[in-house]
């Protein structure tokens, strides 16, 4: 699977079939080295944040940790059988979701 797919004239992230992921947290995750959704198989939630918090100065909205628990989680089980209320990143605040 290729990172970027076209659609209708720009180019969209692969990482944006994860819910939550739009443009700006596709960029993240590039950012932190990740080329694919199968990539993110497997990784702490936690250290992708506190490394994404170190790339952008130290400050870093903890909703970005949410949307990595959610990432990792669809990575790891293709977004098959998640109940619908694990598809929304908010609901990742807690561990143990």
């Amino acid at each position: 699977m290729s990172l970027k797919t076209e659609t209708a004239g720009k180019r969209k992230s692969a990482f944006q079939r994860i819910p939550g992921v739009g443009p700006n947290m596709a960029r993240h995750l590039e950012q932190l080295g990740y080329a694919d959704i199968g990539d993110l198989k497997g990784e702490s939630p936690e250290r992708m944040y506190e490394r994404d918090r170190l790339l952008h100065g130290g400050t870093l909205d903890r909703c970005v940790l949410y949307v990595y628990r959610l990432a990792v989680r669809f990575a790891e089980n293709g977004g098959q059988d998640m109940p619908p209320e694990q598809m929304k990143w908010w609901n990742w605040k807690e561990r143990g979701n």
